[in-house]
């Protein structure tokens, strides 16, 4: 069993940054991928990066690639998100997951909630 709780989320302008953490804890949780997801009101939840477990592979959605980028550090067993020149479209409950992009999502937090403001 892997706890995955995200935080960092909040309320910010058009062209701000915010960086959002997922802090993982339970079994072997340093040896998982770990992706990012996000669901905007009406809409159906969506991948927006992913990590290998050691890090060195990456993997972004074309929305957020050259804006978003994803890390890990495996002595703090955290992810992060690092978000910048934010749009009104960015808006969502952001989640992190077990596994590298789509699939073998095995694992999810509660997720935490992005407001990017025109």
């Amino acid at each position: 069993q892997v706890q995955l709780v995200e935080s960092g989320g909040g309320l910010v302008q058009a062209g701000g940054s915010l960086r959002l953490s997922c802090a993982a804890s339970g079994r072997t949780s340093s040896s998982y991928a770990l992706s990012w997801f996000r669901r905007a009101p009406g809409k159906e939840r969506e991948f927006v990066a992913a990590v290998t477990w050691s890090g060195a592979s990456t993997l972004y959605a074309d929305s957020v690639k050259g804006r978003f980028t994803i890390s890990r550090d495996n002595a703090k067993n955290t992810v992060y998100l690092q978000m910048t020149t934010l749009k009104p479209e960015d808006t969502a409950v952001y989640y992190c997951a077990t596994g590298y992009g789509v699939g073998s999502n095995f694992y999810w937090g509660q997720g935490t909630q992005v407001t990017v403001s025109s």
